[in-house]
């Protein structure tokens, strides 16, 4: 079981490494790892996990991230109509964009990332992605092709570029005015 002992933190050299494809069909050892990121995920948003390993919350994690330099990952999330995208992602692409960009008031956060940040990640709304998610069942990572939208998108748009060596540190931004924000926070709205 992955803990936060098992995650680097930023100044590792992996974090600024690509990372590798994954062979297909996925090894047992590929296939472990897959299981092990999306564990961690749904373990650090269940209270009683978090209290007893110290868990850091998350919505996704690299395979970098726990220095598997594996293009692989997993996310857990809900969108605002409660539909839950839970898949580990093998050898993952973007093939297509929204015009639109948002980014999360108050910003991004990181599991490899120990410190406060300020400033604002741009992303895409929305994004076509294919290539491969870890079915369970059989345990065989099959071929996908889907469109996220809003927090899933960029959900995905950050576990995506840990796999190309791109830490959300390096995309910060006082103000975004051609993107809009996700949600509205208190602070945006009118009383």
């Amino acid at each position: 079981m992955i803990t936060m002992r098992n995650i680097i933190r930023e100044g590792h050299p992996s974090l600024t490494k690509k990372s590798e494809l994954v062979k297909l069909p996925l090894s047992k050892e590929d296939f472990e790892v897959g299981y092990s990121l999306l564990e961690y995920v749904k373990n650090s948003q269940d209270e009683a996990m978090v209290k007893k390993y110290k868990l850091r919350p998350s919505v996704g994690l690299a395979a970098v991230q726990i220095n598997v330099l594996k293009r692989m990952f997993a996310m857990h999330v809900e969108d605002f109509d409660n539909v839950l995208h839970s898949y580990v992602f093998v050898n993952p692409e973007i093939i297509a964009t929204s015009q639109e960009e948002t980014y999360i008031p108050g910003g991004e956060g990181c599991l490899s990332v120990d410190r406060e940040t300020e400033g604002l990640t741009p992303r895409f709304y929305a994004i076509k992605v294919k290539g491969h998610i870890i079915d369970f069942d059989t345990k065989e990572a099959k071929p996908v092709e889907m469109t996220l939208s809003g927090y899933p998108s960029i959900v995905f748009q950050h576990e995506f570029d840990h796999l190309n060596g791109i830490m959300f540190t390096t995309k910060l931004y006082p103000e975004l005015p051609k993107a809009f924000p996700l949600f509205e926070t208190e602070d945006d709205s009118e009383d």
